[in-house]
């Protein structure tokens, strides 16, 4: 394997999706190692090399919790860099209710919890991870998806192919839930008429035509969505020119079922292209 070859680093909190991270590149053709030290960055990438690894990805899955091991992963990201390699670094990230909720599942203490309550551990593990997060190349907010929603946002965002430059990930959801963290553009469709206010539309939601037509037909849509595509063209291409391969464009309204899901559905139709490929994820879809 080359220098040119991807590399993705995945790290994050416990229990916002590390794992699945893991096993959707690794079904994607990917060579992941987990729980890497992250001192032994460039050993890995050299041992793989050394074993034949040309062509595939490398991906590796970092746990962190210590301002020390902080301290040894940038370290190892210099080395990297230094080497020729070119490391994405993935934060899988959530909120505290969130994390609070999953491990109460499996009934499992977090990692740092000790003797405190498991949000203490959280807290301690979020203070230990702020600075790596805001130097993260891509934040993926795991909240409100479940993990069939999680492993189609990142197997767009990571083929492991030799697809479009640039990936975007456009996300229904409702504000009344949060504005996804990991969001880099917001957009409100609450200025539109609620469909939830129409009994004939209320079931449905905006991935049918009958609610779509609807909310594409009020005053304003169309013209919405031919200025966010203007918008977005200047912005895509300086993305590209700085580097950027990934970015979540959230779309919201009250409760992610109606607005927010039916302009998700055609701005992304606008924006796929030959240069970009858009996903879309639908968080809180259902949850009404």
């Amino acid at each position: 394997m080359s220098p040119q070859a991807e590399l993705i680093i995945v790290t994050g909190m416990s229990g916002a999706g590390r794992t699945t991270a893991a096993k959707v590149l690794e079904d994607r053709g990917w060579y992941v190692i987990d729980n890497l030290p992250p001192q032994l960055l460039t050993a890995m990438a050299e041992l793989l090399a050394d074993a034949g690894g040309e062509g595939r990805s490398l991906a590796a899955v970092v746990d962190i919790r210590s301002r020390v091991f902080f301290t040894e992963f940038r370290d190892g990201l210099d080395r990297l860099r230094d080497a020729g390699w070119k490391p994405t670094v993935v934060f899988m990230d959530a909120t505290d209710e969130a994390l609070v909720r999953r491990f109460e599942s499996v009934r499992r203490p977090h990692p740092l919890q000790g003797d405190g309550r498991m949000l203490d551990g959280i807290q301690a593990e979020r203070e230990a991870l702020s600075d790596l997060r805001d130097t993260a190349d891509v934040i993926i907010d795991s909240s409100g998806l479940n993990v069939h929603q999680l492993t189609a946002k990142i197997r767009g965002m990571f083929g492991g192919d030799d697809g479009p430059s640039l990936r975007i990930a456009v996300m229904s959801f409702g504000f009344k839930y949060g504005i996804p963290l990991d969001a880099d553009i917001v957009f409100d469709m609450r200025f539109l008429p609620n469909p939830f206010w129409n009994p004939q539309l209320r079931p449905h939601s905006g991935r049918e035509p009958i609610v779509a037509d609807f909310v594409l037909a009020q005053p304003g849509a169309k013209e919405f969505l031919r200025s966010a595509v203007e918008l977005l063209r200047p912005m895509t291409e300086g993305y590209l020119r700085e580097g950027r391969s990934y970015i979540t464009l959230a779309i919201g309204c009250t409760g992610g079922k109606h607005r927010s899901v039916a302009m998700s559905e055609a701005l992304a139709k606008e924006l796929d292209s030959d240069e970009i490929r858009a996903i879309v994820v639908h968080r809180d879809l259902g949850r009404e």
